[in-house]
């Protein structure tokens, strides 16, 4: 922790010393002069000068570079109060977007993402983890990310987590052309520490003397003290890989026949997981037009935009699992002196196997990892649609009042299949046999599905904008109407091998349900309005409406939400006092409130129908009802209503010296939800299962941010600018309706159902409830020996307490430096607080398993009889999974990237220029956590796909 306590406190110093020094002997050309930047808001866009909400803008300037496959990798880290933190490494991994923390428990936390004003949906296609992975990062110009209500109100239900809008590149001007195209390297950064062959025999000899038949290969059960011929095999070897990945893309734009402003762009990329055989190829195109008619009375904005993405998924999870346990004394193939493991089984794939004491043959449950990878087939192909024409109008008659209509569609198709190759270890029916030729195998196409989903959109709305005079400076009112049209269609099917031979694929056998088809329904449909009030240029005042209906809940009361808000801000730079400062550049104050929504509650009632009386079809887990129909009854709320969030925002912008040297922003914010979506508990004998959804009871979110941006040297050749923010953000469960504790999930990697985070009033949502462990004098944890914490003589769950898992500070700061035809970039981030619970451990190494989860178990095994290591271990309690001994620390500062280019200009005659440049991605993590990776959103180390090292060379031409 001595290095990362150093690092967190250089930092600020360096950033504030190098300001100082560079503003005294800073010599810059650029005259001074305000420069309007434009931000997109809700419906329209607005002077960052006039903002009265808390928005942060992150252009294409300051976007991440490096080797990027989705839109958030782009601005992770680059704004205060947003945590974007992936699950993992894989091509597709899905981010988990939390801004202030989020609103809710149970329902989505994930904000509102709108691109060119159209609302995508929440719910990803099947077979996409990451929605944003279907936009191509090259074809984005900016993002505006909405925090506080009096920004996201104008967006209603959907906008309790906040706004992310998307503003896409468009054409005009001269023809120009570009195309980029970049090869990028990946390696796994940190191997987890295992045993080798010798150290797992010595080992297993050590402390398992009776399962040393399982060393190697030709061991016999019943003589447990013989064991096989011995391999020294790395399984993370086996299942990692270098990958080679790239990512191409041409565009062009200009004034097609010198008045039709267009941009095509075409994109192609192919990423390469560091697991095996896992892989991701996306193909897109885009055109944008934006025409103007009846002399630029009439604006047209026509986006289309297509994606095909192409996935080939594994069982990365599995497989990691696998080679992190796996015995490494036992061979990767097999070898035909070997019998059942010999080539013409399981595909040649070495497969643990013995033959009991009744004669008969028993697989054992684990998978060679390898196979698991190269065995199973499963690709994914999405094609992807969005587009939208918008129509501005600007009545002749009267200049200063327009009418917009935005019609848009997002619409999917994908199709799954997942087949087993011959042999296949994972399409063994049974586990135990008479004979070797008994197996039963499962081999050929065993799940289809196939899905088309649609999401339609129209705006219609109206603007009025003038300044009335000096006094008014500006007034803006505008109302409209908006309506979202969701709809799920697909269908699944689960298929087996005739066991006659015949190969023919026919329906799973004593299944209520193999083949089924699904339909959902859902629809938005709002009315809104805004104003914004302009007083000398000085003191701004906006407030909104919006009235959101959804198809979710129930009745008239319940299924209207009404979402009002207001801001105020001044502009104390315009005041007389501080007009012709040269220190201060820009003040202004903001002060606002507002109420927000939460209506995306299918994923906690399990369908789009909660608040009604349903039955679902029975399947073999279902629990029937009496009688002997086959349908099974799903628990219903008629009384379900809107989460809504009221929020407080006080914010201070500032920009000091000369060409905006030094500006930023510190923002304030208090976030209370109410009505919280969840799935509570439901007594016993009610006929349902035993879960509702419901409201029950309230959340609160304070915190502050900060923003800084330095540019200490700006002049003809050299550009140097400096960059950071820092959140805090503390939540806190008000109330919770019908326990005051209730299970947050958190599984644990030793068997279904176990959990250790909980939802607790009083404390920050998503904690830890552990024991506290008790060690020995040596520093070793003594299994199930824990702090009696209310002295009462006995362990019980009262001596449990809850342990923070989701930090409170995170932060991002970098800087970037041109200097004549050089540009270096380099950007980091972090945490501090927060614990990752290290599943490994738990379940690959402890509990009287031989495996060879950790070096660690030669000098620090968990101490099971009081340091005496006999044959006779004692088998620990399920309570040692409760143990804080494997909560640890999480926090880290990640080098995200760092990137070092040269450019050459004017190359065949001035119609081409050149960029060269080389990046590394995740260059290098300061932690104290001592497994892979301390980022973990769910906070669960277990079977985490690593995030990889990434090197990429790369090549700009821009004709």
């Amino acid at each position: 922790m001595k290095n990362f306590t150093t690092v967190l406190k250089i930092a600020p110093a360096f950033l504030l010393a190098s300001s100082i020094l560079q503003a005294q002997t800073q010599d810059s050309l650029t005259k001074e002069k305000a420069i309007e930047e434009v931000v997109l808001v809700g419906f329209g866009a607005k002077k960052k000068t006039d903002l009265t909400g808390s928005v942060t803008a992150v252009t294409e300037k300051d976007f991440n570079k490096g080797a990027i496959v989705s839109a958030d990798q782009l601005i992770q880290g680059k704004a205060p109060g947003v945590r974007i933190t992936n699950n993992g490494g894989s091509p597709d991994s899905n981010p988990n977007i939390r801004i202030r923390g989020g609103s809710s428990l149970s329902a989505s936390n994930n904000p509102l993402i709108v691109i060119d004003g159209i609302p995508l949906d929440a719910t990803n296609p099947a077979g996409i983890q990451n929605p944003l992975a279907l936009v191509n990062p090259n074809d984005i110009e900016s993002f505006s990310i909405l925090k506080d209500a009096s920004a996201t109100a104008i967006y209603g239900a959907r906008a309790s987590n906040g706004v992310i809008l998307i503003k896409t590149k468009s054409g005009g001007g001269k023809l120009k052309m570009s195309f980029n195209t970049n090869v990028s390297v990946g390696k796994v950064s940190k191997y987890i520490d295992v045993m080798d062959s010798d150290q797992f025999v010595d080992f297993v000899k050590n402390y398992f003397p009776n399962d040393v038949w399982k060393l190697g290969v030709g061991g016999d059960i019943n003589n447990p003290t013989v064991m096989g011929k011995v391999y020294d095999t790395n399984w993370q070897d086996v299942v990692y890989r270098t990958s080679v990945s790239t990512d191409n893309n041409f565009s062009a734009s200009g004034n097609l026949f010198n008045r039709l402003p267009v941009r095509l762009s075409l994109g192609y990329n192919r990423t390469e997981g560091v697991v095996r055989n896992d892989d991701l190829e996306r193909y897109s195109a885009t055109l944008r037009l934006t025409p103007t008619f009846f002399d630029k009375h009439l604006k047209v904005d026509i986006n289309a935009k297509g994606f095909k993405v192409d996935k080939q998924t594994v069982d990365a999870g599995g497989a990691i699992g696998s080679a992190l346990s796996r015995n490494p004394t036992l061979p990767v193939y097999s070898s035909d002196v070997w019998g059942m493991n010999g080539p013409n089984y399981f595909g040649g794939y070495y497969q643990n196997y013995y033959i009991g004491t009744n004669g008969r043959y028993n697989l054992t449950t684990d998978s060679n990892p390898l196979g698991l990878l190269e065995q199973r087939f499963r690709p994914e192909n999405t094609m992807r649609f969005l587009g939208n024409v918008e129509l501005d109008y600007k009545f002749h008659f009267l200049p200063d009042l327009r009418a917009v209509v935005n019609m848009g569609i997002e619409s999917s198709r994908t199709k799954i299949r997942e087949t087993y190759a011959p042999n296949a270890r994972n399409s063994v029916i049974n586990l135990v046999y008479n004979s070797l030729d008994d197996i039963l195998y499962n081999p050929g196409l065993g799940y289809a599905e196939n899905q088309f989903t649609n999401n339609r959109n129209l705006d219609a709305y109206l603007v009025y904008n003038r300044k009335i005079n000096d006094f008014f400076t500006n007034f803006l009112i505008q109302g409209g109407y908006t309506y979202q049209d969701f709809r799920y269609d697909g269908n699944k099917e689960q298929f087996y091998a005739d066991p006659s031979g015949s190969g023919i694929r026919i329906p799973q056998p004593n299944r209520a349900n193999p083949t089924f088809g699904y339909f959902n329904h859902l629809n938005l449909q709002s009315f809104f309005a805004r104003t914004n009030v302009d007083i000398k240029n000085r003191y701004l005042f906006t407030a909104s409406f919006r009235a959101d209906a959804s198809s979710l809940f129930n009745g008239f009361d319940n299924q209207w939400g009404y979402f009002p808000s207001a801001a105020v801000a001044w502009k104390m730079q315009e005041e007389e006092f501080l007009r012709n400062s040269s220190v201060v550049k820009e003040l202004k104050l903001r002060l606002g409130w507002g109420q927000t929504g939460q209506q995306d509650i299918t994923q906690i009632s399990g369908g789009f129908y909660p608040s009604r009386p349903l039955f679902s079809l029975g399947s073999e887990t279902a629990q029937y009802l009496p009688g002997f129909n086959i349908y099974n009854a799903l628990p219903f709320n008629q009384n379900l209503k809107w989460e809504t969030t009221t929020s407080w925002n006080a914010g201070v912008d500032f920009s000091l010296f000369r060409n905006n040297l030094i500006s930023g922003s510190i923002d304030f914010y208090d976030r209370k939800s109410t009505d919280l979506l969840l799935k509570a508990p439901l007594p016993p004998g009610q006929g349902l299962t035993n879960e509702f959804s419901d409201n029950v009871g309230s959340l609160r979110n304070r915190g502050v941010e900060m923003n800084l941006n330095v540019n200490p040297i700006k002049n003809e050749n050299l550009n140097w600018n400096i960059f950071g923010n820092f959140s805090y953000n503390k939540g806190e469960i008000l109330e919770l309706k019908y326990y005051d504790r209730i299970s947050a999930g958190g599984d644990l990697p030793v068997g279904t159902g176990v959990k250790v985070a909980y939802n607790v009033v009083g404390l920050q949502p998503y904690s830890a409830w552990v024991f506290q462990q008790v060690y020995d004098a040596s520093g070793n944890p003594i299994a199930d020996s824990f702090v009696d914490r209310n002295g009462d003589g006995i362990i019980t769950n009262e001596d449990r307490y809850d342990a923070q898992m989701i930090p409170n500070f995170t932060y991002g700061f970098g800087t970037s430096l041109t200097y004549k035809n050089w540009d270096f970039t380099a950007n980091l981030r972090g945490q501090i607080g927060g614990k990752v619970y290290d599943g490994r451990h738990v379940a690959q190494g402890f509990v009287n398993q031989t495996k060879p989860s950790n070096s660690e178990h030669l000098n620090n095994t968990l101490d099971f009889s009081n340091n005496q290591y006999s044959i006779n271990l004692v088998q620990p309690t399920d309570n040692m999974f409760f143990s804080d001994y494997f909560l640890h620390d999480a926090s880290f500062l990640r080098m995200d990237n760092v990137t070092l280019g040269y450019k050459i200009d004017k190359i065949f005659g001035n119609k081409l220029d050149l960029r060269i440049y080389g990046s590394v991605n995740n260059a290098f993590i300061i932690t104290n956590y001592k497994g892979q990776d301390p980022e973990n959103f769910g906070g669960i180390d277990s079977n985490f796909y690593p995030r990889p090292r990434i090197y990429t060379l790369g090549f700009n031409f821009n004709f």
